[in-house]
């Protein structure tokens, strides 16, 4: 790879250890990934819950801290994996909140933020059109990219890590033009009406598209989704195919039409409603009881969160549910109300966590929950690996199973 005089005194370590072991990790990435160069990024985003990093992950952290270690560029978290207020009744041992203290002190220490969000895009600072980044959660990358037309690859803890040290990362993959446009070309004919269609939609495209490395245009879709619905239909497209990059004609920013994006010589796939009914099928049937409902992956936007409140209306809640919101919508979702209110029916929000990522096996385990109800494609996709039977229903009708104990 080329470097500049920079980083070539990075990598010398005239910058100091941290530095030098960022560089070099880049350069073994980029060397992997056939990368060129480095490219500068504004921005870094790092995945790193305690449940992934554990003891090691921490002690590596903190090695990085002794270094002498800084961030060079504005550092945020994915969501955390234990919520200090709430992890005791939740089943989490005070092995997982040590492990989540000490990244903490270390994340500071490094001068990184801890936003503890996977929608960043929502709540913090959203990239720009072109604007290159350095991101790890799988929903933040496939939105950033298609929606906000930045430009990042799935980073990985490390990878992020070290580009807010360096301030670049390996010019591969999402970062290169030629990478950009459309593999494959989509037809859409039922139009998605609420979070969970999208959901379905996304997991439908995704698990079709199957590999990173394909592109997904989309045609057919008639409304331009919300910010909260596109995210759920990018959420599920990356997690049942690893999608890091869609298109939908004349919505996001670099499909203003099929030709900008190189589909026009691309086969159709239609995607049918025999592929959504066949997904929605893998999941729950009516008149199962639900053991807990949860709304998380991604956070609740405060959109969201009021549209749950209305739906509560101030019943009581014969199922638990679990909400998982980001640091910054919770204090608006505190100072609106909305929290005392879910939490009088019986509900309990998160702050700053995500359900699947903060050892949701052992809180399963913990309490007994086996059977699980959600709105989130993504989650249910994810969650039969960690020992549960989910089932996958839109917020009304999860709303409605936590107040009848049953799903109707």
């Amino acid at each position: 790879m080329r470097l500049s005089d920079e980083e070539k005194a990075m990598l010398a370590g005239e910058y100091g250890k941290a530095k030098q072991w960022a560089i070099d990790h880049q350069l073994k990435v980029g060397g992997f990934f056939d990368a060129n160069d480095m490219v500068t990024v504004s921005q870094a985003h790092m995945m790193a819950d305690p449940e992934s990093v554990g003891d090691a992950g921490v002690d590596f952290m903190e090695s990085i801290v002794n270094d002498g270690g800084r961030v060079a560029i504005p550092t945020i978290t994915d969501p955390r994996g234990v919520d200090l207020n709430h992890y005791r009744p939740l089943g989490q041992t005070e092995a997982m909140a040590n492990i989540e203290r000490r990244f903490i002190a270390a994340c500071e220490e490094l001068g990184i933020m801890m936003t503890n969000t996977c929608v960043n895009y929502q709540t913090i600072m959203p990239p720009l059109l072109g604007d290159h980044v350095a991101y790890g959660d799988t929903g933040v990358v496939i939105y950033c990219n298609s929606v906000c037309g930045a430009r990042s690859n799935f980073e990985g803890g490390p990878s992020a890590l070290a580009a807010g040290l360096t301030g670049r990362t390996p010019r591969y993959g999402l970062h290169l033009d030629k990478n950009r446009n459309a593999t494959k070309r989509f037809q859409v004919f039922s139009q998605p009406s609420e979070l969970t269609d999208w959901g379905v939609l996304g997991a439908a495209i995704g698990k079709m598209s199957g590999s990173y490395w394909e592109v997904p245009v989309i045609e057919g879709i008639a409304k331009v989704p919300t910010s909260d619905e596109i995210k759920h239909f990018g959420a599920a497209m990356a997690s049942y195919g690893s999608t890091p990059l869609f298109h939908i004609i004349g919505i996001t920013p670099e499909a203003p039409n099929l030709a900008a994006v190189g589909g026009t010589g691309l086969p159709i796939t239609k995607v049918t409603d025999e592929d959504l009914r066949a997904l929605r099928s893998n999941f729950g049937d009516k008149g199962e009881i639900p053991d807990v409902v949860v709304f998380a992956a991604p956070q609740l936007s405060i959109v969201e969160i009021e549209q749950l409140v209305r739906l509560i209306d101030g019943q009581t809640l014969k199922v638990p549910m679990i909400v998982c919101t980001a640091p910054q919508t919770f204090g608006d979702a505190r100072r609106m109300g909305f929290i005392n209110k879910i939490e009088s029916a019986g509900g309990t929000v998160l702050e700053g966590t995500c359900f699947y990522n903060q050892y949701a096996r052992e809180i399963g385990e913990a309490n007994g929950w086996v059977r699980l109800l959600s709105n989130s494609t993504k989650i249910v996709n994810i969650l039969g690996g960690y020992g549960y039977k989910p089932a996958l229903a839109s917020m009304q009708d999860c709303v409605t199973a936590a107040i009848h104990g049953k799903i109707v």
